[in-house]
């Protein structure tokens, strides 16, 4: 089929698993690294925002302020500090990061509570970290918002009169707005792209470097059959590498997995069929494993990991950007994971996606099988 001999392919592959075997530093790149990767950046990457340190300046000093600043470190988002003796000093608490927010409460606080007029509120946030400081006011918010309905009820004996409009929001695929659960499924993603990619990156390269190109070039073997006969023991690595990675998110993260395993193993054949594909046309194209190892991490780690959607929210960049990102194969292949974990969704929503794949993985394997010169130069 193809012009592709059967036996001479597995001959290739069997040959590539052996070299593969002998070679410890692939192996353990192969499996130790999309591991460590995985647990590292799952761990370190967090858009969770908790422990906020708190400074309080109250002026007020009675039951109902310290109610107030009870109500923001029972919360769990806020620990409080050693605060500023006066509202003048709280400038310097946050230029020196003793704390993230200063609360300022008036000499007047509870007795404009208690008479039901206005009792401002002041917060003073750091914003050099601008996501931050966003999340700790709206934390503050709702904070002041739930204490106000709560003195209200107590004071006039409903919270109607402070609140006509009684908000019931549902939160739905991540109910607890966990970070984890959001980034660890993503994470997967652009840990394969690299890993895959990087791999095969060496192999051709270091057919080149060692001499045995000669060889392999005096046999009657059709590049179409080197390229894939290398290709097959690194796509089963590479889907064990996927189901490791997938028990990582699902026993150490504790990421919810609702959808379909067969359609995530099929999207994951086609994503690392591109992608080892793409290292393929690398290293054939460049012949140096230093030389390859490094273009296939930037040809890689940058674009998934900033223009696949993992990160950063694509509607939120330039235009020019967004249209780059479609010829990203991370990008959709972010999509149906985070699709198949959170949302239970399968072939009938993601099937655009799953066809982006599929030409993914013809593209890059004509890449590397047009690339591949079995000849001398």
């Amino acid at each position: 089929m193809f012009g592709v001999d059967l036996y001479r392919l597995w001959a290739m592959a069997r040959k590539e698993a052996l070299q593969l075997r002998r070679d410890r530093r692939s192996l353990a790149l192969a499996f130790v690294l999309p591991v460590l990767l995985v647990l590292i950046f799952g761990y370190a990457i967090s858009w969770d925002v908790r422990d906020i340190p708190l400074a309080v300046v109250d002026q007020d000093r009675t039951q109902r302020s310290r109610a107030l600043v009870e109500a923001f470190t029972s919360s769990g988002y806020f620990h409080l500090v050693p605060s500023p003796p006066t509202y003048e000093e709280a400038d310097g608490w946050l230029e020196r990061e003793r704390a993230r927010m200063v609360l300022i409460l008036r000499p007047t606080f509870a007795a404009r509570v208690e008479s039901g007029r206005l009792a401002p509120v002041q917060a003073l946030v750091d914003g050099a970290d601008a996501n931050t400081a966003a999340i700790a006011l709206n934390y503050a918010q709702v904070i002041v918002g739930a204490y106000s309905a709560r003195v209200a009820a107590e004071l006039h004996g409903t919270a109607l009169r402070q609140a006509p409009l009684t908000p019931q929001v549902r939160i739905w695929y991540n109910e607890t707005l966990t970070s984890r659960n959001a980034i660890v499924p993503g994470l997967i993603a652009v840990v394969m792209m690299i890993i895959a990619a990087m791999l095969t990156s060496l192999t051709i390269a270091r057919e080149w470097e060692r001499g045995t190109m000669e060889q392999l070039a005096a046999t009657p073997v059709h590049p179409l059959e080197v390229v894939l006969g290398k290709l097959i023991p690194y796509v089963v690595i590479g889907l064990i590498d996927v189901l490791m990675t997938l028990a990582l998110g699902l026993l150490v993260f504790q990421v919810p997995f609702r959808g379909s395993m067969g359609f995530l193993l099929l999207s994951s054949l086609f994503f690392l069929l591109g992608a080892f594909g793409v290292g393929l046309f690398i290293s054939a194209s460049l012949r140096s494993q230093l030389l390859a190892t490094q273009v296939s991490m930037l040809a890689t780690y940058l674009p998934s990991f900033l223009l696949s959607g993992f990160a950063f929210d694509l509607t939120n960049m330039p235009r020019i950007l967004q249209l780059l990102s479609l010829v990203i194969p991370a990008r959709y292949f972010v999509v149906i994971i985070k699709g198949v974990f959170l949302k239970g969704i399968g072939l009938a929503v993601l099937w655009p996606e799953l066809l982006a794949m599929a030409a993914f993985s013809v593209i890059g394997l004509g890449l590397a099988a047009r690339s591949f010169h079995k000849e001398l130069e």
